[in-house]
């Protein structure tokens, strides 16, 4: 009959087959060890968790749970040559992002207040007016307000 290596009590049959100790809180406070997981897969529910043992760290270092997505790994391909086709399981060609077009700076983007508006909606922000009164000075909307002095305090952080 199995023993326990700290304690020396028996122990069952079916624990003696994966572990050396007993279910005393000492026992396992002093011989129970952690296991490392390790996320292979990542979807839009969930992540795909698996203990890192050797089997799966020789599966990691293969390539098997590659991103299906990513047929290239990230690596530059040169624009005159063309990439080798990705596949998805099932046959279907792998989706590759197109790259986006530039995003214009908020500067350049037209504010639809003036010069004297943003100037004025400043002074009474440094007065103390709220955003609502000094939508009313303006004639614009209270929105429109808080946009004017939150765009003229960011120009003047750069």
């Amino acid at each position: 009959m199995a023993q326990c290596i700290t304690c020396g009590t028996e122990l069952h049959p079916e624990r003696a087959k994966k572990y050396n100790y007993c279910m005393a809180r000492e026992c396992q406070e002093k011989n129970a060890k952690g296991l490392t997981m390790v996320a292979v897969g990542m979807n839009k529910a969930a992540d795909e968790l698996m203990i890192l043992d050797e089997h799966t760290s020789e599966d990691l270092a293969s390539g098997r749970y590659r991103d299906q997505r990513r047929g290239s790994f990230g690596t530059s391909v040169p624009g005159d040559q063309a990439a080798p086709s990705a596949v998805e399981p099932g046959g279907r060609p792998a989706h590759r992002a197109q790259p986006r077009p530039a995003r214009r700076p908020a500067a350049a983007a037209r504010r639809p207040w003036t010069e004297k508006q943003e100037k004025l909606a400043l002074i009474y922000n440094e007065q103390g007016l709220r955003p609502d009164e000094i939508a009313d000075k303006l004639g614009v909307s209270t929105y429109t307000a808080t946009q004017i002095v939150l765009a003229a305090r960011n120009r003047a952080k750069r």
